[in-house]
């Protein structure tokens, strides 16, 4: 679900793929639902591809998403409850316990906490790849 759900470089928000023109995507805004066109010059990202650094090995963002969605009972974040950036990598250290701190802003992790919100804003709660799912069922069945 999320390969499709896009970030705009200089655009606020996060965007649905609508379709592909011959220079240019067609986003749909999530927030306000208005279609707009996004260049091939605009850096765009989609977050199926984003992950988090880890002491381990990189985390997906849907992976991350899920855990917020669990942590907080399929609940928008609430941002005003930090009431500063210590608080807030404690809360991101609750739902992602060994996210590299030296490698991960504080910058980030108030993004992810605002696209999490967004998504669940906009409806979408199915953070979890099919691919994911079925590679999880396949290694619960051996």
């Amino acid at each position: 679900m999320l390969k499709t759900i896009l970030a705009i470089s200089g655009k606020p928000g996060l965007y649905k793929l609508v379709s592909n023109g011959r220079n240019m995507l067609i986003v749909e805004a999530l927030a306000t639902g208005k279609r707009t066109p996004a260049y091939s010059h605009d850096k765009i990202v989609s977050l199926g591809d984003i992950a988090i650094y880890t002491t381990e090995e990189d985390v997906p963002l849907s992976r991350v998403f899920e855990t917020i969605k669990e942590k907080n009972e399929g609940k928008a974040v609430d941002m005003s409850a930090f009431a500063d950036d210590h608080s807030l990598r404690a809360y991101f250290k609750e739902v992602l316990p060994d996210f590299d701190d030296e490698r991960v802003y504080t910058n980030d992790i108030r993004k992810v906490f605002n696209w999490y919100n967004l998504l669940v804003g906009a409806g979408i709660t199915d953070f979890a790849d099919p691919e994911e799912n079925s590679e999880a069922e396949a290694a619960e069945e051996k």
